[in-house]
């Protein structure tokens, strides 16, 4: 080497490898930051979902006790109003008995037997002129005026039974939807714990955007579910 010629290398600016250090504290601070306020936000809405699942839970066995009540006051009032109808279509195959052999006192006494309901039928009945008319219904209970409180209650529970019933059946279906949000939370709070495990940036990184999207899709789905 030729004399004069200096051997000394240029030292390299040392700012640059101090920044290296920094640069990774921030931002394994702020990723940090973002998990605890997942964490944190998901625990709550996990536990938020489970409370709605157990609410409409509670609903559905509610709505489906009333439902079985109205049935069995609905089979009760079928019962009585069937019984009703059998003993008025009885005294009235009695009272046909009666007139056909000419006893028109054991007739009228059969006749007075009848429940009021069917007293009022029979009497829009008799307007047919249903012994020469062959177009007259065949008795009382097939006229439009006659009515039965009794099968008409009977009714009235039934609807609202099948209406009861089918509003257990769509809280059932919402509790179900509350279960599955809740457990996409549960999710949500594995794979940030995973996520936290890891070292490598890029992975880290990817481990949480995917649980963050997971969060907002779980989040706008309980969001579109109805609450009580």
């Amino acid at each position: 080497m030729p004399e004069g010629m200096s051997t000394e290398v240029s030292p390299q600016p040392a700012g640059r490898d101090a920044e290296q250090p920094e640069r990774q504290k921030r931002w394994e601070t702020l990723v940090e930051v973002v998990e605890v306020l997942v964490l944190a936000i998901v625990a709550v809405a996990t536990a938020w979902s489970g409370y709605m699942a157990a609410r409409w839970d509670g609903q559905q066995s509610l709505r489906y006790g009333h439902a079985n009540a109205d049935r069995f006051k609905a089979d009760a009032a079928s019962t009585r109003g069937g019984q009703e109808l059998s003993a008025d279509a009885s005294m009235f195959t009695a009272y046909l008995q009666a007139r056909s052999a000419g006893d028109s006192k054991l007739a009228n006494i059969y006749v007075r037997r009848f429940t009021p309901d069917y007293r009022a039928a029979f009497a829009a009945w008799l307007k047919t002129s249903p012994f020469t008319n062959p177009a007259a219904p065949p008795g009382p209970g097939y006229m439009p005026q006659y009515r039965n409180p009794n099968l008409e209650a009977a009714d009235r529970y039934n609807a609202a039974a099948s209406a009861t019933f089918d509003q257990g059946t769509a809280a059932r279906d919402n509790a179900e939807r509350y279960v599955r949000d809740t457990v996409l939370f549960a999710s949500v709070l594995f794979v940030i714990a995973v996520a936290q495990r890891f070292t490598v940036r890029s992975v880290r990184v990817t481990t949480t955007v995917v649980a963050l999207g997971l969060a907002a899709y779980t989040t706008f789905a309980v969001l579109a579910l109805p609450r009580i």
